[in-house]
C-alpha cells in the first residue's frame, strides 16, 4: 500500500515534464525538448528512479496536489576526479516547482529540507549541476551558499549544453 502523499511514477513524470518544459522550452529547439522529455520523464523511468535506493525524493504538496519535488542522489561523483571517493556527497539532481507556485517560498522550503537532510546524513557537501544560462536558478542556489566548482556537459536531445557544477560544504566537512 502506498504511503499517504506518496507520488506515483505518472505524477512525477507529469510534473517533471511540465516544469522542465515551462522553464526551458523557450530557449531550446522543440525537437530537442521533445526528445529529452520523452527520454527523461516517462512513467517507466520515474518508477525506476523511485525504486532506486540511491535516490531520495522530497515532495511539496499544496492543496492536496503535488506541486514540486527534489530528487536527491547519494554519494554523487559529479565534479570529482575519477580517483576521488564520492562518499558523503548528496547531489540535487532535480529541484522543480510548478510555475504557478514559484515565488511563494516553496523552492526555498524544499532547499531547507535538502540541507537539513544532508546534515542528518552527515554529508560533507551538497552538489548540483545547473544550466549556465539559467540565471534565475543560479541566483537561487547562490543565496543558499552554493559556489561554482566546475562544469560538465548536459545532453538535451541533439544539443550538448554546459552545466555549471555548484557545491556547498557542510559544517566544516
Amino acid at each position: 500500500m502506498a504511503k499517504p502523499n506518496a507520488p506515483t511514477a505518472a505524477q512525477l513524470a507529469d510534473l517533471g515534464r511540465q516544469t522542465f518544459h515551462d522553464t526551458f522550452a523557450a530557449a531550446n529547439k522543440p525537437e530537442d525538448m521533445a526528445a529529452y522529455l520523452a527520454e527523461t520523464f516517462s512513467p517507466e523511468k520515474q518508477l525506476a528512479e523511485l525504486q532506486d535506493r540511491g535516490n531520495t525524493f522530497l515532495l511539496a504538496h499544496m492543496q492536496n496536489e503535488l506541486v514540486g519535488y527534489a530528487k536527491l542522489r547519494d554519494n554523487s561523483a559529479i565534479g570529482l576526479p575519477e580517483d576521488q571517493d564520492p562518499a558523503g556527497r548528496l547531489e540535487i539532481e532535480r529541484l522543480y516547482v510548478r510555475e504557478d507556485w514559484q515565488g511563494t517560498g516553496l523552492g526555498a522550503a524544499l532547499m531547507r529540507g535538502i540541507l537539513a537532510l544532508a546534515e542528518q546524513l552527515h554529508c560533507r557537501a551538497v552538489v548540483l549541476g545547473v544550466w549556465e544560462k539559467n540565471d534565475k536558478a543560479r541566483a537561487f542556489y547562490q543565496r543558499f551558499g552554493f559556489r561554482p566548482v566546475g562544469e560538465h556537459p548536459f545532453q538535451l536531445g541533439q544539443d550538448v549544453q554546459t552545466d555549471i557544477i555548484l557545491r556547498k560544504g557542510l559544517s566544516g566537512r
